[in-house]
């Protein structure tokens, strides 16, 4: 079933993982967001500023941040709703990710690519 996905720290660089978890998010068929406060377009899709700029009905997070810069992220994260928070290798937070579970919200320390290539996402 297709999601709508947020992909925190986006990067117009394709040998990122962030860039490639875009372009196979989309090649399966979910709408992504890309998250970068100074990227406009990022694979031919427009990029969000930041987490309060994101529409609501995100599915979806997909964290590609160090603990520095997604430690102040909870409330957005909370206000958005989303299903769930995926924490990839290197984005582990286990702060953010005790208020997110507190919260209600579902977390995975996992990878986005792995997850979607094994049928797991």
């Amino acid at each position: 079933m297709p999601e709508t996905v947020a992909v925190i720290g986006a990067s117009p660089k394709r040998e990122r993982y962030s860039n490639k978890a875009i372009r196979l998010l989309a090649e399966y068929g979910h709408t992504v967001l890309p998250v970068h406060p100074a990227q406009q377009e990022i694979e031919g899709l427009a990029v969000t500023p930041d987490i309060n700029a994101l529409p609501r009905g995100i599915d979806t997070v997909t964290m590609y941040v160090s603990p520095a810069h997604s430690g102040a992220l909870l409330p957005a994260l909370v206000a958005l709703q989303p299903r769930r928070v995926i924490f990839n290798p290197g984005a582990e937070n286990p702060a953010l990710e005790a208020g997110l579970r507190s919260a209600g919200i579902g977390v995975e320390e996992a990878c986005t690519l792995v997850l979607l290539r094994t049928g797991q996402f």
